[in-house]
């Protein structure tokens, strides 16, 4: 198993087993999200990505090991301190009947709501900001069950954007959308990185987006934890998307990025 990354870093985990009622997910795992990189996490199914995606946002709790964040465990802190610091998109968002897209975004703003502090003007430019960014501002009045699946998914992310936190968590933000909107909705998420002002962490099933897309990239073993980690460029080879998926395959230049792309091999009959 490969060490994490001890660059700088707000949000790490250390010898993390994760398990769900008595079935260990994961055992032992180390895990550094660089500051300021976009981390992908890859691997195939029922290897714990989502799961520990869960625990590195206090979601789950692990049965063994730590969280930190900011240089504290996580679970010291209290709710809505976790959520002025880290904003999470869960890979099943349902909003509730009959709500508008500006007020789905404005529940963002929750985390920084006191008792004798409630709506302000900061709150409004907020909303208003973080629907700009995320393309939804000409949505306001909209109902959220009306929305393409494209549309809800820009605006779920617009809400977590209104947490201001400036790590961004999201488990599977393309699942349910075609090609043309996983595509829309990762290069929003790379334009929220190259602002400059956000960490981003995203589970993927698509090995070509993770690689194209990703700063810095976890591959995921059943049964192993992290196989690999580090730049997609350096570390993405045909030898290790068959040991970790099992699938042959060569890894080529993308050629408009310039990045690995997972070719697999011709079926033998």
């Amino acid at each position: 198993m490969a060490k994490g990354h001890r660059t700088m870093t707000r949000l790490r985990g250390e010898n993390l087993t994760l398990a769900y009622d008595e079935r260990t997910v994961a055992s032992t795992l180390d895990v550094s999200v660089p500051d300021g990189s976009f981390t992908v996490i890859v691997g195939p199914n029922a290897c714990g990505k989502s799961t520990l995606l869960k625990a590195l946002a206090r979601m789950l709790k692990p049965t063994e090991g730590t969280v930190y964040l900011d240089g504290a465990a996580i679970a010291s802190y209290r709710s809505k301190e976790v959520a002025r610091r880290l904003g999470l998109l869960p890979q099943t968002s349902i909003s509730p009947n009959g709500i508008t897209v500006g007020e789905l975004v404005a529940r963002g703003r929750y985390p920084h709501q006191k008792l004798f502090r409630q709506w302000s003007p900061e709150d409004e430019a907020v909303v208003a900001e973080s629907m700009r960014k995320t393309g939804v501002d000409d949505l306001t009045d909209r109902l959220v069950d009306e929305l393409s699946g494209g549309q809800r998914q820009r605006v779920w992310l617009a809400m977590v954007l209104a947490q201001q936190t400036s790590i961004l968590l999201l488990d599977e933000p393309t699942t349910f959308l075609d090609i043309a909107h996983q595509h829309e909705v990762l290069d929003l998420c790379a334009d929220l990185h190259e602002d400059g002002a956000h960490t981003l962490v995203a589970v993927l099933h698509d090995l070509n987006q993770a690689c194209r897309y990703a700063t810095h990239l976890i591959v995921m073993k059943p049964g192993e934890g992290i196989a690999a980690e580090g730049d997609p460029v350096r570390i993405m080879t045909a030898e290790l998307v068959e040991d970790a998926f099992g699938l042959p395959c060569r890894v080529v230049d993308d050629p408009e990025t310039g990045t690995p792309l997972i070719v697999p091999l011709k079926r033998q009959r």
